[in-house]
């Protein structure tokens, strides 16, 4: 059974975007989605630096319309499920059917925006804790004022606060944790920090006509598949102000049956946990158009086993 996923913010790197423009379509098609949501798409994922793809307002609807460019690569795909990690859900969305790619490239936009705005209150991030005790490292955070914003799993926390918070998190780590790493993030996402931006994704979200997702869509919310659309957006909206639980997600795919996991574009960190949180599962990440001809081998192997 093959689990297709999407990842979050942070997977963004310059320049990431630019061998996939060679593909046939990929160019006009990215042009289309700029258009419709006024960001230049194929700058920011071709030329842009670091600190500018690091904006929220430009990383959320970036790292969306690379997940919806690759996919639409790969030819047809019937996943056993999906999921993706925070705006990642939000490809996923569109992968499952909910929303077509373009409702979700305006929706993924006005999330961006309103996630900025929120950040911009007051000066937040969020740093990776890697190691130690989950329960341990949860307890020693909510110590320093820090929400676990992040469950992901395999031996990975992410913490999230002010940057005061966090340098002293830096200082103080929890008992066992062997690093404590700085993300590439402008904002405390999933956080109380965040609550302005629910209240303008909920408005956002009335101008939209979900479908009932195709494939079980795995939530981020408590790792369980939604049924329909209706609460595929719902939880998109609240989801902004509350933990991912990426750790419930996997043990989800475990309890479908996983055989196989595929990571589109810019893949690799939600592949790195799986290789560690789900042994015995192949893996695969898109990267760059070269791997697609091994996702596609991966997608027939697994969804014919799916089907058996």
């Amino acid at each position: 059974m093959l689990v297709l996923v999407a990842p979050g913010q942070g997977a963004q790197t310059p320049g990431f975007l630019t061998p996939w423009l060679d593909l046939p379509g990929a160019a006009d098609r990215l042009a289309g989605w700029s258009d419709a949501i006024g960001l230049d798409l194929a700058h920011y994922g071709t030329q842009a630096d670091a600190d500018s793809i690091r904006d929220t307002a430009v990383a959320q609807p970036l790292l969306v319309a690379a997940g919806l460019l690759s996919a639409a690569a790969l030819g047809e795909v019937t996943p056993g499920a999906v999921a993706g990690h925070s705006v990642g859900e939000i490809t996923a969305a569109a992968f499952a059917g909910v929303l077509d790619d373009t409702a979700a490239l305006h929706l993924v936009r006005k999330r961006g925006l309103a996630m900025a705005e929120a950040a911009a209150i007051t000066q937040t991030g969020m740093s990776a804790l890697l190691g130690g005790d989950p329960g341990t490292t949860v307890a020693h955070l909510e110590k320093l004022g820090l929400t676990a914003a992040n469950v992901n799993g395999a031996g990975q926390i992410v913490a999230a606060g002010t940057l005061e918070q966090l340098a002293e998190l830096a200082e103080d780590k929890p008992e066992g944790v062997r690093k404590v790493v700085a993300l590439k993030v402008a904002g405390a996402f999933h956080t109380r920090h965040m609550a302005p931006a629910v209240d303008a994704l909920a408005k956002a979200a009335e101008e939209l006509a979900p479908a009932d997702p195709k494939f079980p869509y795995v939530s981020n919310k408590d790792g369980q598949a939604v049924a329909t659309g209706d609460e595929v957006v719902a939880r998109l909206v609240g989801q902004v102000a509350n933990p991912v639980r990426w750790d419930l997600c996997m043990d989800t795919f475990k309890e479908l049956g996983v055989t196989a996991l595929l990571e589109v574009c810019p893949g690799g960190t939600l592949t790195g946990l799986a290789k560690r949180a789900l042994p015995g599962v192949r893996t695969l990440a898109l990267k760059t158009p070269d791997d697609l001809d091994a996702a596609r081998e991966l997608i027939a192997e697994h969804s014919a086993r799916q089907g058996a």
